[in-house]
């Protein structure tokens, strides 16, 4: 099975119908505009190098979390309020969330849909547009299926990742909470975790 039969495939997989308001009128916002009031739900369009570098200047946050969705990807949506749960009960901790939309960026109607999911999920921490072709954004991000999430220390250097790579060993978001609730809480995860 190939890259992209396997994120379809992975895609189909538990696509369930939501109901995004088909009537929106949404903005795209770039990366030069002004910061958005802490309650008010964006999405920024940005290229990877861009974000990698907003991470790793993030000196504020003791753990950045990643979570690579779309919104052609069922899963995805599927398990998106565990992230909007995990920044409520964590951000006051230092647990910095970041949702990554592999959204087409050339497609307008697309992009309004993911901002129209993201209000409705009150996903109110950053959210970006990864301004990339698909077959790039995956590339970049070393993964052939969503839904993905990232862990990064306060050096902006990856701690460990979740992926659906083994298809015999997928992950959960409740294995991503233990993750970051172990960092928060001083403990080793990644690499660290296995040299103990």
């Amino acid at each position: 099975m190939n890259a992209t039969s396997r994120r379809v495939l992975f895609a189909l997989l538990g696509t369930t119908a939501l109901g995004v308001g088909s009537g929106l009128a949404a903005r795209l916002a770039t990366a030069e505009d002004k910061p958005a009031p802490a309650d008010e739900v964006q999405l920024v369009a940005v290229k990877f190098d861009t974000l990698m570098s907003r991470i790793a200047a993030d000196k504020k946050a003791k753990l950045t979390m990643v979570d690579a969705w779309a919104t052609w990807c069922g899963p995805c949506k599927e398990n998106f309020p565990h992230v909007v749960e995990m920044h409520r009960k964590y951000a006051d901790k230092g647990l910095s969330v970041i949702s990554l939309s592999l959204d087409d960026p050339d497609k307008p109607r697309k992009v309004a849909e993911a901002l129209a999911f993201l209000r409705e999920k009150k996903a109110t921490f950053a959210n970006y547009l990864l301004a990339e072709t698909a077959d790039d954004a995956f590339e970049r991000l070393n993964i052939t299926a969503i839904p993905a999430v990232f862990l990064f220390g306060p050096d902006g250097k990856e701690i460990k990742r979740f992926t659906l790579e083994d298809v015999n060993n997928l992950f959960t978001y409740e294995q991503v909470e233990k993750a970051v609730q172990d960092y928060l809480d001083g403990k080793p995860i990644g690499d660290d975790a296995k040299k103990k």
